[in-house]
């Protein structure tokens, strides 16, 4: 799991052009954010994506809550959750939920981040473009990740490292 920043300020990619004609993208750069945590499972491809207005120990909490009970984490069912070491991954007094262990990347090791290679995808229908507010935003980026949810091969063929261990059920 992990969590990207996109807001109002323009994300820009390499654009072609017809020869002698300069590139031109929309520049509008404001200060508003959103957040989205994504999990993925980088053996099956099944990803979760979650849009959130803040990144906080609460908001940490709270969504790794609702995600655990969406995949019905208990005593017969463990989840393993890789993260890195942010500062606001901290469960809450009485633990995460049951069921559901994290392991923590060491500091400065985002290329063992599975989900690191995952925005791209996400972030791929907003590059050059500027959005006039952040309900706008959220819209093109919920649509964006809602379609990435189906789509269980190719979060795998960004996110499945040669090196990852494979379950052996």
């Amino acid at each position: 799991m992990d969590e990207h920043r996109i807001g109002l300020q323009p994300i820009t990619r390499p654009v072609w052009t017809p020869t002698g004609h300069p590139a031109t993208r929309p520049v509008q750069p404001r200060y508003e954010w959103l957040s989205l945590y994504a999990f993925v499972c980088p053996e099956s491809g099944a990803s979760q994506f979650w849009l959130v207005p803040e990144v906080t120990k609460r908001a940490y909490q709270l969504v790794v809550a609702a995600f655990a009970a969406s995949l019905g984490a208990g005593p017969d069912h463990h989840l393993v959750l890789v993260e890195d070491g942010a500062g606001f991954h901290v469960p809450p007094p009485e633990g995460h939920p049951r069921g559901l262990e994290t392991v923590t990347l060491p500091p400065y090791s985002p290329e063992l981040q599975p989900v690191e290679r995952a925005w791209n995808l996400t972030d791929e229908p907003l590059a050059n473009r500027c959005f006039e507010s952040l309900a706008e935003l959220q819209e093109a980026l919920g649509e964006r990740c809602a379609w990435l949810e189906t789509q269980p091969d190719l979060i795998t063929q960004h996110t499945l490292f040669h090196w990852w261990p494979l379950c052996t059920n």
